[in-house]
């Protein structure tokens, strides 16, 4: 929602842990453990950093280990069938809940909404242990379906987390960092595998213990999600708070996520690149590292293409922080770097997948030869060893990158939009619901066989043409800086009475810790 009433909606300064900023400019921090340094020297753990750190730490154990399962291609089967169904009803779900995740976040908290979104994740890693032994498809369908509906609500909380706790000059970096951090946890979730295989060239199916550890460590990351602080709590080092809902309800929560369609109707252009950040998904982990790659080489490649997102993190989000450029030249060259960067590697892929076809990948799948395995399966599937690996490897160090880049990219425009935590959770819930749709469609068409070569294709016209649907937004939305008053409804309250109980620091004031 793009305003808030300040008589219904403003911070809650009855809280007796309330920040209170001296006339001079002084900070004097609540007496509560939360607001004391750590250590003496880092940032007090109610503070922006320490709470997307919990963030962080969260997906690393949870959507990170769910990364490194899928970036082996089949969910670490070598059949992809399982595997895509439990995707197909993941975004399925997803998609739904995910639209509304604002709403339930918003009433539910932060913490709550976390918590139950890794308790998803446990189940689906847990969903494959049991595929190992029993081939329970409908058991991994229905985990697909159930983490659908909590990850939705994971990832609405963590968005609103990443954009609306940072400062307004230090957004790309908190996305960067939160997404080095989360990739992370698939890069040391991809050496599992990659260490149980790396002296055989043989088609395995991962092992018992590589889920197990998975599982484990997706039920720390859900129970660490209990350790943030409400976001009423969370004070800037500038003295300033969130902007968030007091006692928000259901219905005030369904009107404001209606309201966000007549109060910012330019989310509608972003929709696009929100529907083409997971289209690529299944197109990178089954139709290129498991059609193409031996077991070892894939956990190989999920090492490295998790590896660029680091990289590609680092870089775009903080040249998106850039001070010697103002905000809205950033958005421009960030547009521009964009596109370029996905023509560049999109079209050293048309090159790729011209080199192989689905029907030469079904024909080595195991089962279609004698006793089980395809004729020359062990040879036909490539090996970091085989001549002409360097070329295909890079490729996808590249896709890793940019999906990086693009991820960076859309949560920095929305970010860039409005500080308003509210309206952030609804603009990440669009984010996600929209995103999900768009990985449902693609797992489905998977499973239903389509060429590669048309896959590839749809992928690349969508990321380019969501690119130039949203360059109006890019050019005429995003502001060097955002107005309280544009995040804010005001009734009888003057701005002057609001931003005081936002503890909201006039333009140019210095504030240093008092203390």
């Amino acid at each position: 929602m793009a305003e808030v009433d300040p008589k219904k909606a403003s911070h809650d300064v009855s809280s007796p842990e309330a920040s209170v900023t001296e006339p001079h400019g002084v900070l004097e921090l609540p007496q509560s453990w939360k607001y004391k340094k750590i250590l003496g020297r880092f940032p007090w753990y109610a503070s922006p950093p320490v709470q997307l750190l919990i963030v962080s730490f969260v997906c690393f154990m949870c959507p990170g280990m769910f990364n490194a399962i899928n970036g082996m291609g089949g969910g670490g089967q070598m059949d992809a069938t399982a595997n895509n169904h439990a995707n197909t009803a993941l975004y399925s779900t997803f998609s739904v809940v995910g639209f509304f995740a604002g709403t339930f976040t918003n009433k539910l908290g932060i913490r709550t909404a976390l918590s139950f979104g890794g308790i998803g994740y446990s189940v689906y890693v847990g969903s494959f242990l049991c595929y190992n032994h029993t081939k329970n498809l409908g058991f991994t369908t229905f985990a697909g379906a159930l983490l659908g509906v909590c990850a939705g609500l994971l990832w609405c909380a963590q968005g609103a987390i990443m954009m609306s706790y940072p400062p307004e000059n230090s957004k790309g970096r908190y996305i960067s960092w939160f997404w080095m951090i989360f990739n992370l946890g698939a890069v040391i979730g991809s050496l599992i595998p990659l260490g149980q295989s790396i002296h055989s060239t043989e088609a395995v199916t991962v092992s018992d213990g590589t889920y197990v550890g998975f599982l484990i460590l997706t039920l720390i990351g859900a129970a660490l999600s209990w350790t943030l602080v409400d976001a009423k709590d969370v004070i800037r080092d500038d003295g300033s708070k969130v902007i968030v809902m007091k006692h928000p309800s259901w219905s005030s929560e369904i009107m404001g996520l209606w309201e966000t369609f007549f109060t910012d109707p330019y989310i509608l252009a972003l929709f696009p690149m929100f529907l083409s950040s997971n289209w690529f998904y299944a197109y990178h982990f089954t139709e290129i590292n498991a059609a193409y790659f031996n077991t070892r080489t894939r956990a190989l490649n999920g090492v490295v293409y998790y590896s660029m997102q680091i990289v590609g993190a680092y870089v775009f989000g903080f040249a998106l922080d850039f001070k010697g450029v103002r905000r809205t030249m950033r958005a421009k060259i960030a547009w521009a770097a964009l596109f370029a960067l996905i023509m560049i590697v999109w079209g050293c892929g048309y090159r790729f997948q011209t080199t192989y076809t689905r029907e030469w990948a079904e024909a080595l799948k195991p089962g279609t030869g004698v006793d089980g395995v395809a004729p020359e399966f062990l040879n036909a599937k490539k090996d970091w060893t085989d001549a002409g690996f360097a070329g295909p490897f890079v490729l996808y160090m590249f896709y890793g990158f940019s999906d990086a880049a693009w991820q960076t990219c859309v949560y920095w425009f929305m970010g860039a939009l409005t500080n308003n935590g509210r309206k952030l959770a609804n603009f990440a819930g669009f984010y996600k619901g929209i995103q999900s749709a768009g990985g449902a469609i693609t797992w489905a068409l998977d499973d239903r066989k389509i060429s590669y070569m048309n896959m590839f294709a749809s992928n690349w016209g969508l990321l380019a043409g969501s690119l130039l649907i949203a360059l109006p937004v890019i050019l005429w939305k995003v502001e060097d800086t955002v107005a309280l008053e544009k995040d804010i409804r005001f009734t009888d309250e003057t701005i002057d009475e609001v931003a005081a109980k936002a503890h909201v620091v006039p333009a140019g004031e210095v504030v240093t810790e008092k203390a």
